[in-house]
């Protein structure tokens, strides 16, 4: 599930907008400085800053807590609740897409019997905000297990992450190989013992801002030892490197 990269820069200005809005309407502390609404946007666009840089280290987070971060650099007593409020309507209204060939490669993954997991690093969003995208879309007619890291204590590359969604799953990392865009999927495979990582770069046509926050020159490095730029490519090389699977 993607946004296209025009899209994706609307929707971050969007979730900026809402809590610049938020913490503008909220009470001022005593002693708080009287900031522009502009500088109560910035100042929440560092802490979101934050929050990615703390993903890179395998940290969760979570958007409420951004949100407060921001009311206490700024003086604010934030309601948590609008945010939140705004921010499911946002993403209710962003026009995500299905990845070509998403839904065909899941079928055929689940008629060899291997088991489907997906493992989101859900900074700017909660999970639960994107579980009716996700089905709307048709993921859960395949998908086993959702794994989203705001609602947990880590974040991909951190292992434990990567267990829980095998733990869903009954499955061990020998046994799995993950598939991600992002040097945190490949990473959090290795770190997880994973048998493979395997990096996807169909869809690497990203907004400015998201490429500065996510994808950051270097990011990359080293290399995947596997890469594909279609799905279509994924069914092969897991066939390859986990050759037989029980059905599930």
């Amino acid at each position: 599930m993607y946004l296209d990269p025009a899209a994706e820069e609307a929707y971050m200005d969007a979730q900026v907008e809402i809590a610049r809005r938020t913490l503008a309407e909220s009470p001022r502390r005593p002693g708080a400085p009287d900031l522009t609404e502009a500088e109560l946007g910035r100042a929440f666009e560092r802490v979101y800053a934050e929050a990615v840089a703390e993903a890179g280290l395998g940290h969760t987070v979570t958007p409420a807590t951004q949100l407060e971060q921001a009311g206490r650099a700024t003086g604010r007593d934030p309601s948590t609740t609008q945010y939140l409020r705004e921010l499911e309507s946002a993403v209710r209204e962003a026009p995500f897409q299905r990845a070509p060939g998403a839904l065909e490669l899941l079928s055929a993954l689940r008629e060899d019997g291997y088991g489907v997991g997906v493992i989101s690093n859900t900074v700017g969003e909660p999970g639960r905000f994107l579980r009716p995208m996700l089905h709307a879309l048709g993921f859960d007619r395949y998908v086993q297990s959702y794994v989203f890291s705001d609602e947990h204590p880590w974040t991909k590359p951190a292992p434990e992450i990567f267990h829980a969604a095998l733990r869903d799953l009954g499955a061990q990392p020998e046994d799995a190989v993950h598939v991600g865009d992002g040097w945190s999927d490949i990473e959090g495979a290795r770190r997880a013992r994973f048998r493979a990582g395997i990096l996807f770069t169909g869809l690497h046509s990203y907004g400015a801002r998201y490429q500065a926050l996510f994808l950051p020159p270097g990011w990359n490095q080293p290399p995947a030892e596997y890469e594909v730029g279609r799905l279509e490519e994924v069914l092969r090389l897991v066939r390859r490197l986990l050759p037989s699977q029980p059905a599930r």
